[in-house]
């Protein structure tokens, strides 16, 4: 009986978890058979991609799990944020992959293509929002509704950095902790000479907004559906 008044409590949440899930197995799907119609090994790195983000996805799970404890808050908690800060930008990083239908051969069509890509991009897209939210719920909970906008405003924007940093110069989430000081001099070049980068300024800058701007679609719509709930009980 525990086990059904759970589910039922949170039957929107696990309802999120899985389409996800099954938006990430249609996603492999068509990788797969992108991957055998074509014969070649195009794209398949998508699949390795959308692995990363679920991993920002997992963490943030397993903090808002356990941010309910208040003893296990500052330790467990803090250790399982600090993990999905590290890999959350590889969520919506999945976006850039469609730069890739301007260098690949066409060996398949390309409406199947591009159906693909939005299949994956959108998946990233959603799990990193979830994974912010929940992480965004923790930080309101504890420390006011201000403090967490300008905390999910923030990781936005750094998000958006880890995403210049993997797509243009290569770097990986892990590089943090193997290869730290390459990294920061790469960031200390881009701040210092902000008029050579105007470029990476710019792209730091528009996908910081569109990921707001679906970040806060979404976040509102959740608020429209709150809304619908007393006026179906009058």
């Amino acid at each position: 009986m525990g086990f059904w008044q759970s589910l039922s409590r949170h039957k929107y949440k696990f309802t999120v978890f899985g389409l996800l899930v099954a938006a990430s197995a249609v996603s492999v799907a068509l990788a797969i058979t992108r991957i055998e119609y074509s014969n070649t090994r195009e794209y398949s790195s998508l699949i390795w991609n959308l692995f990363l983000a679920w991993i920002p996805f997992v963490f943030a799970s397993i903090a808002y799990s356990l941010s309910w404890g208040r003893k296990m808050l500052y330790v467990v908690v803090t250790a399982c944020a600090l993990v999905w800060l590290l890999f959350f930008p590889n969520a919506p990083y999945i976006l850039t992959d469609f730069q890739h239908l301007s260098t690949n051969a066409a060996t398949a069509p390309v409406w199947f293509d591009v159906l693909m890509l939005i299949w994956f991009a959108w998946t990233g897209l959603l799990l990193g929002v979830v994974s912010l939210f929940m992480v965004q719920e923790i930080v309101t909970r504890n420390f006011g509704r201000l403090t967490g906008w300008i905390f999910a405003f923030g990781v936005i924007v750094l998000s958006s950095v880890g995403i210049y940093l993997g797509r243009f110069l290569r770097w990986n989430s892990w590089d943090v902790l193997q290869d730290p000081l390459p990294i920061a001099h790469d960031i200390y070049s881009i701040l210092r000479h902000p008029f050579s980068n105007i470029r990476t300024y710019g792209f730091i800058l528009l996908f910081t907004l569109l990921f707001l701007f679906v970040y806060l679609a979404l976040h509102a719509f959740g608020r429209i559906m709150q809304e619908r709930g007393p006026e179906k009980n009058d």
